[in-house]
């Protein structure tokens, strides 16, 4: 396993005040007599799942409290230092160009899983990313729809149509910090004017939440505000109809956007701290799905991702309820049907007057049509020299 260091190289490393080996950890706890042992046990609110806590050898001379401990230790990651922010902008950093790439390199007739390997590729080799914060969603076409496509029943493994839009969720992570971008373009490089107009409703819907966040914003707020923007976008391209006050009663935004605005963000993807004790999970379509209610500080780091999708279960659900049926205009989605999916996902940082934008990759039609119009010049242009040379 290589050299054992000594407690010194530790001590440096980690700028910590104490190093002591493991396995005299009963010894040195009892040589300073502690009144009580903190372990830390506690339940995570976005998973459910419940820390293991920590126990060795000898544990039982001590007297142990582990309910003191994770309370605290979820409130210290949910606001970040300067230290962990500054890691957080780099993930982003990494993690931005790792997406540009794979908007370079996106051809028809590639796999999802190739685009999939020039993102890995390029944060560890370029970054010193070893490991990805979540499984890669790399959803062309329909899968675009699939919210958590990636997994091992659907291995982003369809190959990319001309038509098709790409839905690709991804996110580098450096030292255990995560980073968790989406970017959704067309396979080809050019928006039709469909693809164009759900694109950007899901853009207005992200920038409006930009614009209104700030410390004191309550987040099932700025939920409320990405749908209502996504409804009236809807409403102007033909898809929904009526008013959009009545439509929000209904809950018709659950019906295109059935996920949470956004999360936390830090040493988890779906960081700690969403529902600590006086915060109150919404049991209302979309709002329950939010992975935190609480009202937004400054130095907390959070993703911004409103999406709009064409599930089909959940769009037969809404036409089967008069209460819903009512607003949609079933010959325009028809058209629809098989589109899949779009979402913008961008993460950031709460700040005393507004907040801090982590990602930074293109984002509105034109950016994106001109970026993936010249790599694909450049491609060219390197295709003619080696063929020049060849011959």
């Amino acid at each position: 396993m290589g050299k054992i260091h000594p407690p010194e190289y530790f001590k440096q490393k980690y700028a910590v005040d104490e190093v002591q080996y493991t396995c005299d950890i009963a010894k040195v706890l009892s040589a300073k007599s502690p009144s009580v042992l903190l372990t830390l046990r506690g339940v995570n609110t976005d998973s459910g799942s419940v820390c293991r806590e920590a126990s060795f050898e000898g544990i039982s001379q001590f007297s142990v409290n582990n309910t003191l401990l994770h309370p605290e230790i979820v409130e210290c990651r949910v606001f970040k230092t300067d230290m962990e922010l500054e890691v957080l902008r780099y993930t982003n950093r990494i993690s931005s160009e790792a997406h540009k790439e794979v908007m370079k390199a996106a051809r028809i007739g590639m796999k999802e899983y190739e685009l999939e390997s020039v993102f890995l590729n390029y944060c560890y080799a370029r970054g010193g990313m070893r490991h990805s914060s979540y499984t890669c969603i790399c959803g062309s076409g329909d899968n675009s729809s699939v919210l958590h496509y990636g997994h091992a029943g659907a291995p982003n493994d369809k190959t990319l149509v001309d038509g098709d839009m790409c839905l690709f969720d991804m996110g580098g992570e450096y030292y255990c910090y995560g980073s968790d971008i989406t970017c959704s373009f067309p396979a080809n490089g050019k928006f039709t004017a469909d693809q164009r107009a759900i694109y950007e409703a899901v853009l207005k819907s992200s920038r409006a939440v930009m614009n209104a966040v700030k410390p004191g914003v309550l987040w099932p707020d700025m939920h409320r505000l990405a749908e209502r923007v996504i409804l009236e976008e809807l409403t102007k391209t033909g898809i929904l109809k009526g008013n959009v006050e009545d439509m929000i009663k209904a809950h018709m935004g659950a019906v295109f956007m059935p996920h949470g605005l956004g999360h936390f963000l830090g040493i988890d993807v779906h960081d700690v701290g969403g529902y600590p004790e006086g915060v109150d999970r919404i049991d209302l379509p979309g709002l329950k799905s939010l992975r935190t209610a609480r009202a937004l500080q400054e130095r907390m780091v959070l993703t911004i991702e409103p999406g709009v999708y064409f599930i089909d279960h959940v769009l037969d659900q809404a036409l089967a309820n008069p209460a819903q049926s009512c607003f949609i205009n079933s010959q325009v989605l028809q058209r629809f049907r098989g589109f899949g999916g779009v979402r913008i996902e961008d993460d950031i940082a709460v700040t005393a007057n507004g907040m801090e934008l982590l990602t930074c990759v293109p984002r509105t039609v034109d950016e994106i049509e001109a970026f993936m119009a010249e790599a694909k010049d450049q491609g060219k242009t390197f295709s003619q020299v080696v063929l020049s040379q060849q011959l």
